[in-house]
């Protein structure tokens, strides 16, 4: 009877074991491209971020050229401003690993001269496990996001820009976008179908704004897609894609698309596309070996 019981026991030990070891997972920041000054200025990493679902026990490497790069954690403000003077942690010798033990958001910074302000930071939101759904959201009265920030609504740098400045924001019925453009200078705003967004057609728009800054109140929930209808502008980046969500709604989870507009001013999108894992289980062919070997010294 005692032998069983044990027997029992160990075996629950080991399922459970599996499961949560499953649960974690190895990424790699940057990919091939490692954690450097991207090409991409400061969007590289965000478009990176977009793509990953970041879990409690998962694990984060940074790979660098010793001497020539670090990666410090900081604060929020800290990331914000490029501030490192006080980081959290440091670290300056590669592979540098963080494991995510925490809910919540995490900050990263390169402290060599001008390699954050330059686009080495990186910005990610760490959930409970993988596949847990999202909570809901605070309750907040109506925000006005101006989009793009202080780039504005021209053609970026990257061709992910608008998507990653979107990535962390939940867009919700009542909220308020600005486009700001130079006027005269080739840019306006147009609220395109999901087929014009992808293809960049620019000849079969919803609405077109033309006079900066152009004010859209978010008054219907559901998915919109923006984009310039300048040569080219929308094949360079210059496109947004948001859902937007009701107050009582989950935020958005899944790939963005938009509904239609009324006129000038009202009507409008919400978020960003969600991210997904993409990293390999962190479990090893010896893992199970070893626990193949644990269970039968049980019955002999």
């Amino acid at each position: 009877m005692g032998k069983e019981l044990s027997i029992a026991i160990l075996a629950i030990a080991v399922v459970g074991l599996l499961h949560s070891t499953a649960a974690m997972e190895t990424h790699v920041v940057g990919d091939k491209i490692g954690w450097v000054v991207p090409p991409g200025g400061q969007y590289a990493y965000a478009s990176w971020a977009a793509v990953h679902h970041f879990a409690v026990g998962d694990l984060l490497v940074f790979n660098f050229t010793n001497g020539d790069q670090d990666v410090a954690r900081v604060t929020r403000e800290a990331f914000d401003n490029c501030n490192s003077t006080d980081p959290i942690t440091l670290e300056t010798t590669s592979p540098a690993n963080f494991t995510l033990n925490t809910t919540g958001e995490y900050y990263f910074i390169g402290t060599k001269d001008k390699h954050c302000e330059l686009g080495q930071k990186l910005a990610i939101n760490v959930t409970a496990e993988h596949g847990s759904p999202a909570p809901s959201p605070a309750p907040r009265g109506p925000v006005t996001y101006v989009v793009g920030d202080q780039l504005g609504w021209l053609v970026p740098g990257d061709e992910q820009a608008y998507a990653a400045w979107a990535y962390f924001k939940t867009f919700i019925v009542g909220d308020t976008l600005v486009f700001h453009f130079v006027n005269g200078t080739q840019d306006d705003v147009a609220l395109v179908t999901k087929p014009a967004y992808e293809n960049c057609t620019t000849n079969s728009t919803i609405a077109v704004y033309t006079n900066s800054p152009v004010n859209i109140l978010l008054n219907t929930s559901g998915e919109h897609f923006f984009i310039s209808t300048y040569d080219r502008h929308c094949l360079l980046g210059q496109k947004l894609a948001i859902n937007v969500t009701s107050r009582t709604a989950q935020p958005p989870s899944g790939s963005i698309a938009p509904s239609s507009p009324t006129t000038h001013g009202t009507s409008g999108p919400g978020a960003a596309h969600a991210p997904f894992s993409s990293a390999p289980s962190r479990i090893s062919s010896g893992y199970f070996t070893f626990l193949f070997i644990a269970v039968a010294a049980f019955f002999y």
